[in-house]
């Protein structure tokens, strides 16, 4: 019988087993492809935000309706984090992975040829269902590396997921000025096509999973929550990271359109790029993850952010210190993530994709919050009460790393702690 690691050599007695060295499964210009191809995947849900002005035009409908968009985008993702994501501890994924690409590309062509905003958002909501290629090769990458580089594997995992939520407004906005609105998603069909392909034959393939059926593989998910503390707490500190990210993020766009800076999309949908300097300092935070500095990171990261919402706060008058505020914030969020991603990704690998599907959905209800009291936040207090409720929840955060220590303290050793 041939055991994994070993090389089969062929001769006239028949198979014989000789060991071998273990390949390098995950050699760098892999981790490069599969966090590109995670970028441009998740920049689907993102494309529509400087676009429903010209959308709500060319279908005839108000401003509201046009909104719409983005809601069912977010609620197709949402779906698929919970539907999708945990058939990766399912499939073989150099197989899943590429026809999840293939199918997206499919929903692209609808969203290219709606003829009516009702076709166009049901084409948004399957985008979003199977826009989650991403969330399934970022556990993939962290089981293939080394525990000493899953940390950094992690980080540049992710820099390619966040590059492509800040890039994908500018990236769309410009497209549609040039040459229409529709051309973001027949180029995007393309992409996702050629990176089907360019995924089938470059993914390493692994053994079959152990079969259990859908729907309790499914419900294993919350199953891992509840029993799970240290999932349960890192996914809390993503949910008000991210809560606190679109809340700014949000609301940015009603101070940069308004006087004195009274920018056009065109230019607000440029700051996209400022934030993306802040996601370049991703390594470092995979650095100290794999150096066991998980409690560092995550205080420090929580310290910066709740000074980078005071250097916010003054970006309604103070355009240097709105852009060095949002390069601090978008580094702090980062290096939360890729912490809270690198201690999971360790604690149950034969469930990655289950533990990542909860830590995102989790992570996405958190952002779809902020998201929501943006707008009722700037309305009653203004940009000020944007910047304080942002930091309120960086210092949410502080409290429950707080009561972890003292938690801690009182637990067995046996026990894993969430913020060891």
């Amino acid at each position: 019988m041939v055991r994994a690691g070993e090389r089969v050599v062929i001769d006239t007695h028949g198979p014989t087993a000789a060991p071998a060295a273990a390949p390098n499964v995950l050699p760098g210009w892999l981790v490069a492809v599969m966090a590109v191809a995670t970028g441009f995947v998740v920049a689907n849900l993102y494309f529509a935000q400087p676009l429903l002005h010209t959308i709500a035009s060319e279908f005839g409908v108000g401003p509201g309706a046009a909104a719409t968009v983005i809601t069912t985008t977010q609620i197709g993702y949402a779906a698929g984090l919970v539907l999708l994501v945990p058939l990766g501890d399912l499939f073989r994924r150099r197989n899943l992975v590429p026809a999840i690409f293939a199918v997206t590309m499919v929903c692209l062509i609808v969203c290219a040829v709606a003829p009516t905003l009702l076709v166009f958002e049901i084409g948004t909501i399957a985008v979003g269902l199977t826009s989650i290629g991403g969330q399934i090769m970022i556990p993939f990458a962290a089981s293939l590396a080394p525990e000493e580089r899953r940390g950094r594997v992690v980080a540049r995992m992710m820099t390619g997921l966040l590059m492509g939520i800040l890039l994908a407004r500018t990236f769309s906005g410009s497209l549609s000025e040039l040459v229409g609105w529709r051309s973001i998603y027949w180029i995007s069909a393309a992409v996702m096509l050629a990176f089907a392909v360019l995924l089938r034959r470059t993914l390493p393939t692994e053994p079959l999973r152990q079969h259990q059926g859908y729907p309790r593989l499914v419900a294993s998910e919350f199953v891992l929550l509840a029993t799970e503390p240290v999932l349960r707490f890192r996914a809390v500190l993503g949910a008000l990271s991210f809560a606190a990210f679109s809340l700014i993020w949000t609301a940015l766009t009603f101070v940069l359109s308004a006087s004195p800076y009274n920018f056009g999309p065109g230019i607000i949908g440029l700051f996209g790029l400022v934030g993306a300097v802040g996601v370049l300092g991703a390594n470092l935070a995979g650095k100290l993850a794999d150096a066991n500095r998980t409690s560092l990171t995550t205080i420090g990261s929580i310290v910066l952010a709740i000074g980078a919402c005071g250097l916010i706060a003054l970006g309604s008058f103070f355009l240097g210190a709105l852009l060095i505020g949002i390069i601090v914030l978008d580094l702090a969020t980062q290096g939360v993530m890729i912490t809270n991603q690198a201690v999971i990704y360790g604690l149950r690998p034969d469930a990655s994709s289950r533990m990542n599907s909860a830590y995102m959905f989790c992570y996405f209800v958190g952002g779809a919050i902020g998201s929501a009291l943006a707008g009722i936040t700037f309305a009653g207090a203004g940009w000020d009460g944007v910047c304080l409720v942002g930091a309120a929840f960086w210092a949410l955060m502080m409290g429950a790393v707080a009561v972890e220590w003292v938690r801690r303290d009182r637990r067995p050793a046996i026990v894993p702690s969430p913020i060891d």
